[in-house]
């Protein structure tokens, strides 16, 4: 086993990427990820890679656009009202079929709200990343080591899929220090015979392109596409489920909220109450089959999360009638406590014996 190394989260995805065979990062300073750009230009030169600070969120991610379109393996990273500005050109990469990473280390909101830890861009990341028809891959970390683990994954998964990959962490996750055992660089890639890097007149030219003038055309696109995101869906979900097989009680948590949860929850058992943490590690695809399965036995379901209620709705879609659906929720930078989760568990549990 390698040697274990403590690093903030920002860090960590920073350096997993770079092993991974990120080669260029643009961006632009934001609290709270100033440090992921701050770590990458300082060693992005030195393993032979590109950093660059545009003059704003949105000429970043157009950079990203170019590189990825010349096939290299890219990311951008930024905070809450950063990525709103990168909302245009993340459409453009998805209707051209390019990957890359986008990390959100989310901050408070509404507007320029505050520079505290949230969860309020769920809504943003899961259903309206850009206009127009298009979904990406969405992973949320619970642990700086797993925000490690998702950087390094997050690459292969673009490449393999052509769709921009999204880590959405909080400022909690992101300046947070734990120790992390990195994976190995990387030294096979995948080839990308579609990348705009020159034929010499041994091939028909590639294009990067969203454009389509024709509306059968463009049609047929978004079909191609949603048929991608079918094998998304059926392949790429993921969840940990913790006390879930006989619990009566399923808390519903991702990123740091779970970290909450999961003490609340074992608080819960100690009382003799049947609780169970159900963390979602791709929030898109949300993972459907699994949260499914508890729908056997779960008598009520509570979404814990660190804004107004966006995840909840999923979880309902979900559950449907089977059972019922709660929330409880902090905002504006103020994160829950296993006290005020256990509370509420216990409440859900008192109404379960009426």
């Amino acid at each position: 086993m390698s040697e274990k190394v403590l690093m903030k989260g920002n860090e960590a995805i920073a350096e997993s990427a770079i092993r991974a065979g990120c080669k260029f990062f643009f961006g632009y300073p934001i609290t709270p990820q100033t440090e992921l750009a701050a770590y990458m230009a300082k060693r992005m030169p030195k393993q032979g890679g590109t950093y660059l600070q545009a003059e704003s969120e949105v000429a970043a991610i157009n950079m990203v656009y170019g590189a990825a379109a010349a096939g290299a393996r890219v990311m951008t990273s930024s905070s809450s009202p950063g990525v709103s500005l990168k909302s245009e050109g993340v459409s453009y990469i998805a209707g051209a079929d390019l990957p890359c990473l986008v990390v959100n280390i989310e901050r408070g909101g509404p507007g320029l709200g505050s520079i505290q830890p949230s969860q309020s861009d769920y809504w943003q990341a899961t259903r309206a990343l850009g206009h127009g028809d298009f979904q990406m891959v969405v992973y949320a970390p619970a642990t700086v080591q797993e925000m490690a683990d998702v950087a390094y994954e997050a690459f292969d998964v673009a490449d393999k899929y052509r769709t921009p990959v999204m880590i959405l962490g909080d400022g909690m996750l992101g300046q947070m220090m734990e120790p992390v055992e990195l994976p190995e660089p990387k030294t096979e890639f995948p080839e990308k015979p579609w990348a705009t890097t020159g034929h010499g007149n041994k091939r028909e030219k590639n294009v990067a392109n969203s454009l389509y003038l024709d509306a059968n055309e463009l049609e047929k696109s978004n079909f191609e596409r949603f048929e991608r995101y079918d094998v998304i869906k059926a392949n790429e979900q993921r969840a940990e489920l913790v006390d879930c097989d006989d619990a009566d009680i399923i808390v519903v948590a991702f990123g740091a909220s779970s970290r909450i949860v999961r003490s609340a929850v074992r608080a819960a058992r100690e009382e003799g109450i049947k609780a169970g943490l159900f963390r979602p590690i791709t929030l898109w695809p949300f993972p459907v089959d699994a949260l499914e399965a508890t729908k056997a036995h779960a008598k009520a379901y509570l979404s814990v999360e660190m804004n107004m209620g966006q995840m909840v709705e999923d979880v309902k879609l979900v559950v449907r009638d089977s059972a019922p659906v709660d929330f409880y929720g902090r905002v504006g930078g103020v994160i829950p406590t296993p006290v005020e989760v256990l509370e509420k568990i216990r409440q859900i549990n008192e109404g379960l014996g009426e």
